[in-house]
């Protein structure tokens, strides 16, 4: 939205986590409010609307029926928690919760940096997006102090921390895979 910046614009209005994004982390999107290729956004406008506020959890009139119309298919990063994610970051307080992103931020770039096969990053972004830091935090320690980790390669470590993430989401019933709209199919022209 033309003119719209936030001061922090890896945790959006709504309750995305823009920092956890493959298009923030490709440099293609600046993250919610951060200026220039940032997209038209209702949420954006209904801020103004009610006095520039930072994330709707700061609105009286939060929970609202934005919340209730969400959209119910992924883009590049999962939305189905935005409403718990509001909620935990209200909870915990602002500063908290930044801090928990930012470490989540931390372990993913090294998921990238250390067990990316080339074909990993949308996996990664999703399973540290929607996983408990906790729980992410004692994968990465499983990985990382696997013996005989170092000397392999880099397909087979992708495939040992997929398989990690995998069975800890499996265990907490949590889908690691984005819920994309159903591609429209042509309709046959109606006999007249």
């Amino acid at each position: 939205m033309k003119d719209f910046t936030r001061q922090e614009p890896l945790f959006s209005l709504c309750g995305l986590k823009c920092g956890l994004c493959t298009m923030y982390i490709g440099g293609y999107c600046p993250g919610c409010g951060g200026g220039d290729g940032n997209q038209p956004c209702p949420i954006a406008k209904c801020s103004i609307c009610h006095g520039h506020i930072s994330y709707c959890f700061q609105c009286g009139e939060y929970p609202c029926a934005q919340y209730d119309e969400m959209e119910p298919y992924d883009s590049f990063i999962p939305g189905r928690f935005r409403q718990k994610d509001m909620d935990r970051a209200q909870q915990l307080g602002l500063e908290a919760y930044l801090k928990e992103l930012h470490e989540k931020m931390a372990i993913l770039q090294r998921l990238l940096e250390n067990y990316n096969d080339g074909r990993r990053k949308s996996f990664f972004c999703t399973a540290v997006y929607l996983l408990e830091l906790a729980d992410i935090q004692a994968v990465m320690r499983t990985l990382e102090g696997w013996e005989g980790m170092e000397g392999l390669p880099i397909k087979e470590k992708a495939l040992i921390a997929v398989r990690l993430f995998q069975e800890l989401a499996d265990q907490q019933g949590i889908s690691l895979k984005l819920v994309k709209k159903p591609k429209k199919t042509a309709q046959p022209p109606q006999n007249a």
